[in-house]
């Protein structure tokens, strides 16, 4: 399979290269987003859609996503979430009047979405959610009451809108009777609150999100009440695609600062931190070469392998990073204060961080059972109701 890019590929990286080069993010992240936004650089690919959107192929939005990820300075996309995730949904299962009020505001970075999947006791078990949506007769646009609690969303501090999987028909079980919903954030006071999640590198990417009969509009449920599986299905294999080979560029800046690191102390002369260095980078190169390989293809099984290829590969690095740094690594770079209890470096926060990469995204159990049961057709695995 050829793996390379076409003149027209290349002269798209020149152009992206460029107007990263021109453009230097400045203000805050949301302001950063209408920058992109206005510049066409948020959608590529969305097809022939009248979104305004830049015209990309596939390979075209690879490059894009490895330059946005090399070039220095660029920040986390604050915008990931509705564009990578929810606009493709939509243009799979939303109907025209969701496409034209929801697309162009994620277009021009106008909108940030989050993620309203996991709840506690229904983390990588989705089929297991408790959230309800109930119709609310005294409604005169019969809108949705959604309850529950969602944990571990990202950018919900930060978002206008959350797309929910909740549960519609009141005694189903496990996949049946959910139903997906887009949910504002901005309600009145109690209907939906945000709590940061405080980590053990001690920031709060995450949040735990209560609804507690917040409204959504029947006009903004998706695919059609009951079919929330099958959305929510759709939307987690458009999670791993250009996004992964972007993410192993960032793969490959922290191996290069383990290996630079552990040249610098002396552990790099060790023949067994090279042979694990060597191991690191040659499983790099194969996790590209497959996500190249499957890109836009329909192999079912391609999410799940990708994910558990790089979420044990990442783990392995956060563990090789501290390993050369022997004792020092355990030490971090600033002295206590009452504000911030400990400091940490990017090669700490590494490891603490990718201790979760094996769980997060649907867990290596989950993966493997995808993959035995769907692609293997082996015998499904007993679960309760």
């Amino acid at each position: 399979m050829d793996f390379g890019y076409t003149p027209a590929d290349e002269a798209f990286r020149h152009t992206a290269r460029s107007w990263l080069t021109a453009h230097p993010p400045r203000g805050t992240p949301r302001q950063w987003e209408r920058e992109l936004g206005a510049d066409g650089w948020i959608g590529l690919g969305w097809g022939d859609t009248p979104y305004g959107n830049r015209a990309a192929t596939l390979t075209q939005r690879v490059v894009w996503a490895e330059e946005y990820a090399r070039h220095p300075g660029t920040p986390p996309r604050l915008g990931h979430i509705g564009e990578n995730l929810l606009a493709p949904t939509l243009l799979a299962h939303g109907t025209p009047a969701q496409r034209d009020r929801f697309l162009p505001p994620i277009a021009r970075g106008e909108e940030i979405w989050c993620q309203g999947y996991s709840e506690p006791g229904a983390g990588s078990d989705l089929a297991a959610v408790r959230t309800t949506a109930v119709r609310d007769v005294g409604d005169p646009t019969g809108a949705y009451r959604v309850t529950g609690q969602k944990i571990w969303t990202s950018h919900a501090h930060e978002a206008d809108w959350c797309f929910v999987l909740a549960r519609t028909e009141p005694g189903a079980h496990r996949h049946h009777g959910l139903s997906f919903l887009l949910v504002p954030m901005d309600q009145p006071a109690g209907r939906v609150e945000v709590r940061p999640i405080r980590q053990l590198t001690g920031t709060s990417e995450f949040n735990e999100v209560f609804f507690d009969g917040a409204r959504a509009h029947p006009g903004h449920l998706v695919g059609g009440e009951g079919n929330g599986w099958r959305v929510a299905m759709d939307l987690l294999a458009a999670e791993r695609g250009v996004s992964t080979l972007a993410q192993q560029i960032g793969f490959e800046e922290e191996l290069a600062e383990v290996v630079r690191q552990a040249a610098e102390g002396g552990s790099a002369d060790d023949p067994l931190v090279r042979d694990r260095v060597v191991r690191l980078w040659a499983e790099l190169r194969t996790m590209r070469w497959n996500a190249l390989r499957t890109l836009g293809g329909s192999d079912p099984a391609a999410p799940s392998v990708a994910k558990l290829l790089w979420g044990g590969w990442h783990q392995r690095l956060g563990e090789l990073a501290l390993a050369v740094r022997g004792a020092a690594g355990t030490v971090g770079p600033d002295e206590w204060s009452e504000r911030e209890p400990y400091r940490l470096d990017a090669l700490q926060r590494l490891f603490l961080f990718s201790r979760a990469d094996t769980v997060y995204g649907g867990s290596d159990e989950i993966q493997r059972t995808i993959i035995a049961e769907r692609v293997l057709g082996l015998p499904k695995e007993a679960r309760g109701q």
